[in-house]
Parts: C-alpha cells; structure tokens; sequence
C-alpha cells in the first residue's frame, strides 16, 4: 500500500494528457497525418502509454509473452473499429482510467495469471483502450484511417515489447522484483489520479 501511494504521488505530478492527439484536435487528412497520428498517440496519452507498458511488463512473466502482446494490440485495433462502426459506449475514458489502475495493481501484487487469463485481460483493455483512440480518427477517410492504424501498431508494439524485454531483465537482475512493483505503483497510481479526474470533471 505504501509504494501504491508513492506511485500515485508521483502520478499527481504528471500533467495527464487526455486529449491525446498529435494533430490538434484536427481529424486526420492525409497518410502523413495518419501515420503521426498512430505514432504519437500511445506517446503522449499517459493513460495509454501506461496501458501498454503495464501489459508489456506482465507478459514478460508469460513463454508465449509475444503472441499476448500481439493479442493486445490486435483488440486495440478492434477498439477503434468499434468506434468508428459501433455503437457509443458511454463513460469510457472513466473505465481505460479503471483498467490503467487494475494493471498497475497486477504488476505491484505480481498475481500469477494464466496464459489464457493474461489473453482475456489484455483483450477487454486493448479492445477499450482502441475504442477511445478511435475518437481522433473518426471520420476519418480510409487512406489515413489505414495510416493511423499502421503508426500504432507500430509504437504499440515497439513499447510493449521493449517493456517485456526490460521487465525480463529486471526479473534476473533481482528476484524480488522490486523495479517491477515499483512501476506497478506509479501505473496504479496514474490510473487512480486519472480517475479522480474524470470522476471530478463529469
């Protein structure tokens, strides 16, 4: 509970960045503003940066770590289709806030899931957090609609796998796995502060 509370000490000192949009607020028009678009995202919304790393860092514990990661993203991709083609789903950003939490207590608790728990979770998160990204591609015409999901792919994957590899070595380097409980209660601690946000500002 203590290292909770550092992590969301320090979370309350990062500006958390909502808007997550490279672009402006503007919808993208071109393959070019597609691409910065699904690079920057993951990038600069803390909530999903902190998604990806937590999920990074829990797959590690997993052999089939890379096909999780996979997984996730592909129902990231899910996500924003469901945006674009789906229906609404309200109070969504309050719920990625609740997920960014629930991964950062997995990590700190080091709670031993199965390959095929660790696949279920990864999913409903992936799947969430694409249905929020989905908000600054809709309308989006198919050319940077395609680009967009090209540049996050891209980064997703590039984070999530660093996070697994960096995790794994952390692993070795101490068994207690003290630097993975530690980024599991600044997670935690963004997903809480995140929260308390969204929950104020509704």
């Amino acid at each position: 509970m203590k290292r909770l509370m550092i992590g969301f000490g320090l979370a309350l000192t990062v500006f958390p960045a909502l808007a997550h949009h490279p672009m402006g607020g503007v919808t993208p028009a071109t393959f070019g503003d597609g691409l910065l678009s699904g690079l920057g995202h993951p990038v600069i919304g803390l909530d999903h940066f902190a998604a990806v790393v937590a999920v990074g860092c829990l797959a590690a514990a997993h052999r089939s770590a890379t096909r999780l990661v996979i997984g996730f993203m592909l129902a990231m991709m899910a996500g924003v289709a469901l945006h674009l083609y789906g229906p609404p789903v309200p109070g969504a950003e309050i719920v990625v806030a609740l997920s960014v939490f629930g991964l950062g207590v997995l990590m700190l608790t080091r709670r031993t899931m199965t390959s095929a728990a660790a696949l279920i979770v990864f999913a409903a998160v992936g799947l969430l957090h694409g249905y929020v990204l989905g908000e600054s591609i809709y309308g989006a015409e198919a050319t940077p609609l395609a680009a967009y999901l090209l540049g996050l792919a891209v980064v997703q994957g590039a984070i999530a796998l660093g996070a697994m590899h960096l995790a794994r070595l952390w692993a070795q380097r101490a068994p207690d796995q003290m630097a993975l409980r530690l980024a599991g209660a600044g997670i935690a601690g963004i997903g809480f502060a995140l929260f308390v946000q969204q929950v104020s500002g509704a």
